[in-house]
C-alpha cells in the first residue's frame, strides 16, 4: 500500500474517552510486570531464504523517540549507513488507550497514511489485540509487519544487508556471537527489562531483591569496562547497542519512576564515561532526543507501575552528555 492522499492525524490524546495504554495489552494494574508477547517474528535474509530478502526501498520503521527498544533500531540504521536502504518515521510521544499514533508533532505516516499504528497491525492479523508496540518493521511490497520483535530486528539490519551497509563496521562478529548472546540475555533480564520490574514488583521484598540485582549488574558492567572501551573491546557491538538506551534514559525516566536506586548513572564513574563516549558518536546522539525521556511516566503514571509507599525516593537528574569521556585510548 502507498499512501496518495494528503495525510492524516489522530485526534488528541484524550484519557477521558480512551483510558490510558495498558489494560488488557498485556499491562495490567497490580500485577508483577511481564512483558507481552511479540507475535511478529519474520526475519529479513539476504539470499530471501526467510522469505524476505534484504533489498533497498523495501522496509519501513515505524518506532518512538522515546521508546529504548525502537531506538535501538535507529542507532543500528546509522552505524550500517542504512539510512537510503530502509526507511523510517516516527510516531507521536504520547498514546492513550489506542496506542501509538501519528501527530503533527511527528509528523504523518509516509508509507500507508495510518492515524494509529493499530492500524499496521489491524492489516497483518485482522482482530489483532495483543501489545501494539515499536519498533514495527514493515514490508512494503506484503502490505504487512514482517517483524515487531524488537531483538531480531537490529541483528537483521546489522547482518543482512552487506550489499548496501558500511562494511568496516560489524556489530555481531561471528567469533563473539555465543558471548554477544550470553551477555545480551543478562542485560535484558536485569537491567534494559529490569527497570520495568522493578517498577512493577508488587511486594516491597521484590522490590528490593530486583532493584538490587540491577544495581549489581551496573557495578559489574562499571568493572568490566575500566580496561576496554566497549563491552567487547575496541568496537562497538550488538551489545553496546542493547545497553545503552537503558543507561541514556536511567537518570532521567527510569529512575526516578520505578525508585530503583540512590545512586545515578553519574555514579557509576566507568560506566558513565562510556555511556557519554557512545553518545558522542553520532549514531547514538542523532537517534537521542532527552527531552522524551524526561517525558517518560509523565501523563497517567503507566499502569504497570506499584506506588507503594516502601519504595525510596528518587528525583530526576540531568547530566552533562557533552562533558569529555577520556576513554579513546582504551582498546
Amino acid at each position: 500500500m502507498t499512501m496518495t492522499a494528503s495525510p492524516g492525524y489522530a485526534s488528541p490524546v484524550d484519557f477521558g474517552a480512551y483510558g490510558q495504554y495498558g489494560a488488557g495489552r498485556g499491562f495490567d494494574s497490580g500485577q508483577a510486570f511481564k512483558r507481552p508477547r511479540y507475535p511478529f517474528r519474520g526475519r529479513i535474509t539476504a539470499d530471501g531464504s526467510s522469505g524476505y530478502r534484504a533489498e533497498t526501498g523495501r522496509y519501513h520503521l515505524y518506532i518512538s523517540w522515546g521508546c529504548p527498544w525502537a531506538q535501538r533500531t535507529a542507532i543500528v540504521r546509522k552505524l550500517k549507513g542504512l539510512e537510503d536502504v530502509v526507511s523510517l518515521s516516527y510516531v507521536d510521544d504520547e498514546r492513550d488507550g489506542r496506542g501509538w499514533a501519528f501527530r503533527a508533532r511527528r509528523g504523518p505516516d509516509p508509507v500507508n497514511g495510518f492515524t494509529l499504528l493499530a492500524e499496521a497491525y489491524e492489516a497483518t492479523d485482522p482482530g489483532f489485540s495483543g501489545h501494539v508496540s515499536v519498533p514495527v518493521l514493515w514490508d512494503r511490497r506484503t502490505a504487512a509487519i514482517v517483524s515487531n520483535n524488537f531483538p531480531d530486528i537490529t541483528i537483521d539490519l546489522g547482518t543482512q544487508f552487506g550489499e548496501w551497509g558500511e562494511e568496516s563496521v560489524d556489530l555481531y562478529p561471528a567469533d563473539l556471537r555465543d558471548d554477544i548472546d550470553v551477555l545480551n540475555e543478562r542485560v535484558y533480564e536485569s537491567v534494559n527489562d529490569g527497570t520495568y520490574r522493578v517498577a512493577g514488583a508488587t511486594t516491597e521484598q521484590d522490590y528490593q531483591q530486583l532493584r538490587h540485582r540491577l544495581i549489581g549488574t551496573l557495578e559489574e558492567l562499571d568493572g568490566r569496562l575500566a580496561a576496554r572501551r566497549y563491552l567487547f573491546g575496541a568496537a562497538a557491538t550488538e551489545a553496546d547497542v542493547r545497553l545503552w538506551p537503558t543507561l541514556a534514559r536511567f537518570d532521567l525516566g527510569y529512575n526516578p519512576l520505578a525508585k530503583i536506586s540512590e545512586r545515578r548513572l553519574v555514579d557509576f564513574p566507568v560506566l558513565w564515561d562510556y555511556a557519554r563516549d557512545l553518545y558522542q558518536l553520532p549514531a547514538f546522539r542523532e537517534a537521542t532526543e532527552f527531552s522524551s525521556f524526561a517525558r517518560f511516566g509523565a501523563g497517567p503514571t503507566p499502569s504497570f507501575v506499584n506506588g507503594a509507599d516502601w519504595r525510596i525516593p528518587v528525583a530526576p537528574y540531568q547530566a552533562d552528555w557533552d562533558a569529555p569521556h577520556g576513554r579513546q585510548l582504551l582498546s
